[in-house]
C-alpha cells in the first residue's frame, strides 16, 4: 500500500543545510497497522509529510496504492496531534468538513455521508453527542471526533502523528484499544507516529525505529502478540515488555555510521 525507496529529506534555512531523512526503504502491506519511533527531532513526523503529499522529497521515491505521490490525496487521511476542531461547528459539522471542502459530491452522497458520519459517532461512543460543540466535550471525546473525521472518506490510509501524547492516562489507553478495534473492522491501512514504546507494541503489527537525525531505519521489528492488545491484560504484560526493552536497547544504541553533523546529499 505504501512504498518508500531510497527517501531522503533536506531542508534549506538561514543556519544552512539540514538532513532530516536519509535513505529511508520503507513498504506498509495493505491494512497492516505500522508505528513509528525514534528520539525526537529524528524525522518521524517528516516522513509522514512525505507519505501524505504535504511535502515533496529530495531524493528518492513515495508511492500509495501503485501511485506516485505528487500531492494530497483523497484516500490518505492525516490525523494530528491536537483534534483542531472548528469551535462554532457541531460535532457532526466538524465530522462532515473533509466532505464539505474536497466538493463534487451529489446530495445523494453527501446524505450518505452523514448517514456515515452517524454510524462512526456511534462506533466510538459518541452517539447523542452529534450537535455539541467542541467546547462541551472532554479531550478524549474531542480526538474521538477528530478520528471519526480521518475516518469519514473510508481513507485507504491513515496517517497519525502522536494523536494521543496529550490525553491522560487512562483515555490514552482506551483510545488506543478503540483506535486497534476500528482499524481491525474497517481494514485501514494505519502509520502511526507516537513517543510512547509501550504504546507502539501494543498498536503494531511491526515497529519502526529511526536513527537520530538523519533518520535512518535502524531496525523493523514484527510485533506477535494476539490481538486485541491492552496494557491492562496480564497476559500481555511480559510479551510487552520483553519487545518493549529490545524497542528502549536500540533506541539508546548509537549506530556507527552516524555523524554528529550530516551533510546533505548533493
Amino acid at each position: 500500500m505504501i512504498r518508500l525507496d531510497g527517501v531522503g529529506q533536506v531542508f534549506e534555512g538561514r543556519g544552512g543545510r539540514v538532513q532530516a531523512l536519509d535513505g529511508i526503504d520503507l513498504h506498509v502491506r495493505q491494512n497492516e497497522f505500522v508505528t513509528l519511533i525514534g528520539r525526537s527531532g529524528c524525522g518521524k513526523s517528516t516522513l509522514l509529510r512525505l507519505i501524505a503529499g504535504l511535502l515533496p522529497p529530495t531524493y528518492g521515491g513515495v508511492e500509495v496504492a501503485g501511485e506516485p505521490v505528487t500531492g494530497p490525496r483523497r484516500d490518505v487521511s492525516f490525523m494530528f496531534q491536537r483534534p483542531a476542531l472548528l469551535p462554532w461547528r457541531s460535532v457532526i459539522s466538524n465530522v462532515m468538513l473533509p466532505v464539505e471542502i474536497s466538493g463534487g459530491d451529489s446530495e445523494r452522497s453527501k446524505s450518505q455521508y452523514r448517514d456515515r458520519a452517524h454510524e462512526l459517532l456511534d462506533l466510538v461512543g459518541l452517539k447523542g453527542f452529534e450537535r455539541r460543540l467542541p467546547h462541551e466535550l472532554s479531550g478524549g471525546m474531542q480526538q474521538r471526533v477528530s478520528l471519526c473525521r480521518s475516518l469519514i472518506r473510508s481513507p485507504k490510509v491513515m496517517l497519525m502523528d502522536e494523536p494521543f501524547s496529550a490525553l491522560d492516562a487512562l483515555t490514552r489507553t482506551e483510545l488506543s484499544a478503540e483506535l486497534q478495534r476500528i482499524q481491525m473492522e474497517l481494514a485501514t491501512t494505519i502509520v502511526f507516529v507516537t513517543h510512547s514504546i509501550e504504546e507502539a507494541v501494543v498498536l503494531a503489527d511491526r515497529v519502526a525505529v529511526l536513527t537520530p537525525r538523519p533518520g535512518r531505519l535502524r531496525e523493523i521489528v514484527e510485533i506477535d502478540i494476539p490481538r486485541p492488545r491492552s496494557l491492562g491484560q496480564n497476559a500481555h504484560l511480559a510479551d510487552v515488555a520483553q519487545i518493549s526493552g529490545h524497542l528502549h536497547g536500540l533506541l539508546a544504541e548509537r549506530p556507527h555510521d552516524q555523524v554528529d553533523v550530516p551533510e546533505a546529499r548533493r
